[in-house]
């Protein structure tokens, strides 16, 4: 049933303003506990908050919160922090009071479309890196902010959105992005596939907290609907979104930036983060651990000990105000296992995955589209928080897997450890009896008795090819760090059916893979140097 748009919009404004009430109350909350020290030893250095009204790009109000060191006689660094997606104007306030009290001016505000910020959601378009821009002019005509020392930083959105105003204003110096994206399109389009969990919970977010304009709502229409003529239009409007886009820009400004993700983030897949890495040519950092989209950060919001905004501080400290914290000594990649185990440090991406070994996917193997086999890449969120607080990634029993929808290929026995670092890559040939389809490959660890550890996956979908005509695949699994015990085997299941995806198998489709002896099918695995 439609309703009419006043009573919608109505609505919404309401359940903004209630929602907005819950989460600004709880992190009140949680900055207040983590602060009540402080408080305590309040004195005149104690930093001073507001909030205020900064006017954006076209006029646009942007709600905004100042915290700043109560010495105005001298200037200090400034750090710009845009709001997360759905997140009210309070989201950093713990982090920014102990930045104050650092000797930071720090100005957090809601991006355009959300809360109680004017305009509507551009999804880090154009609007939006002239806001930012616009929030640094106010900042240093407003508070006791250093000029020629500028720095942003924020999570997810916020990520995104500092990344591509460091390539759009030169006056940015250092940025941290947390959680965030450098191609749009791969996170949420990898593979040819729409990423239908993630893109529901943006969607769903968007709508309840901000006001999704109309060129994003016909985005969302096109994704959903699978609209190949849409396609190229889609593309073009995430490259626009995408600071892999103008990295050269970001090098040619000599930005230093960090960059954080968690292995299993199910928003922004680690890849695209250690690929736009790799592109960087300034100072630069890439930090993975364990965790979902944001959850590795979470606990900072809230002012308590969380080592991903220590490292951030440590990073603006280094870059903006020329202190030497030890993370200038550190190797510019840092890694966690998802097993456990200390930080592993590399000079670079590439040095993450020292060796290779291949596991023969063998010749023959057909199975039945349209059924979830069970091998899947688990829930949106959820998964990969089990996974970081309890080593719980999802789980198949691989005999159980039925052969009808699902090919397996198991590796030998491992006689050792084996430290899986970096990105897995599956190449074989497909044969399909229908011009479209979608495969999802899973790559197992797998115990004694049967039962697989998820250890990576990825979706791939193709379109236009000739039924009963051999083609080749190449993909990529999301690169992760994990450890494979001695006694247990690797095995690669693919099928055509993942809750996380939108799968594009007509009815009564199979799929056959095959290993032309001029061409093997193969999975390479990543290994750590033992």
């Amino acid at each position: 049933m439609r309703h009419p748009h006043g009573t919608t919009s109505r609505t919404a404004r309401a359940l903004r303003t209630t929602a907005v009430g819950a989460v600004s109350a709880a992190l009140a909350a949680g900055t207040a506990l983590g602060l009540a020290p402080a408080a305590q030893a309040a004195s005149a250095n104690s930093p001073t908050t507001r909030f205020v009204d900064i006017t954006g790009d076209g006029g646009t109000v942007l709600k905004a919160n100042v915290v700043a060191p109560a010495d105005t006689s001298r200037t200090y660094p400034l750090l710009v922090l845009p709001t997360s997606w759905g997140l009210p104007q309070v989201e950093y306030l713990a982090q920014a009071q102990q930045l104050a009290k650092a000797g930071y001016v720090v100005v957090g505000y809601n991006a355009r479309g959300f809360w109680e910020s004017g305009g509507y959601i551009e999804v880090a378009g154009p609007p939006d890196i002239a806001d930012a821009s616009r929030v640094i002019d106010w900042a240093l005509a407003h508070t006791p902010a250093d000029a020629g020392r500028v720095g942003m930083a924020g999570l997810s959105y916020g990520a995104g959105i500092s990344l591509l105003t460091a390539a759009h204003d030169k006056r940015v110096k250092a940025v941290a992005a947390l959680s965030g994206w450098a191609d749009l399109i791969d996170s949420i389009y990898s593979g040819r596939t729409q990423h239908l969990q993630a893109a529901g919970l943006l969607d769903g977010a968007g709508r309840i907290t901000g006001r999704p304009g109309p060129e994003l709502k016909e985005i969302f229409k096109n994704f959903y609907a699978s609209d190949l003529t849409k396609e190229q239009d889609m593309v073009d409007w995430g490259k626009k979104r995408s600071p892999a886009t103008y990295v050269d820009a970001i090098n040619a400004n000599g930005t230093a930036v960090m960059l954080a993700n968690g292995w299993g983030d199910s928003i922004f897949p680690p890849n695209q983060y250690a690929d736009f890495y790799e592109k960087l040519t300034g100072p630069k950092r890439l930090e993975l651990r364990p965790g979902d989209h944001a959850t590795t950060e979470l606990t900072g919001l809230f002012g308590l000990p969380n080592d991903v905004w220590t490292d951030t501080r440590r990073w603006f400290d280094h870059h903006l105000r020329g202190q030497a914290g030890g993370i200038e000594d550190e190797q510019p990649v840092q890694l966690k296992s998802r097993t456990g185990g200390a930080f592993e440090g590399y000079p670079d991406w590439k040095s993450v995955s020292a060796t290779r070994k291949k596991i023969a996917l063998a010749s023959g193997t057909t199975i039945h589209a349209n059924v979830d086999s069970g091998a899947n890449g688990g829930v949106v969120f959820l998964s990969g928080i089990l996974d970081q607080v309890a080593q719980l990634p999802p789980v198949a029993s691989i005999p159980l897997l039925p052969r009808r929808w699902a090919a397996v290929w198991q590796s030998e026995k491992y006689r050792s450890t084996q430290q899986v670092r970096g990105t897995a890559t599956v190449h074989t040939t497909v044969t399909a009896t229908k011009e479209s389809g979608t495969l999802v490959a899973h790559l197992y660890d797998v115990g004694p008795l049967g039962l697989g550890k998820l250890v990576s996956h990825a979706p791939y979908t193709f379109h236009g090819e000739t039924p009963g005509k051999p083609f080749a695949v190449d993909l990529e699994l999301f690169s992760t760090a994990y450890d494979v015990p001695a006694g247990h085997r690797l095995a690669l299941v693919v099928d055509t059916v993942d809750p996380l995806y939108i799968e594009h198998n007509p009815s009564g489709a199979q799929l056959t893979f095959s290993s032309p002896p001029n061409d093997p099918s193969y999975v390479s695995i990543p290994l750590r140097e033992q």
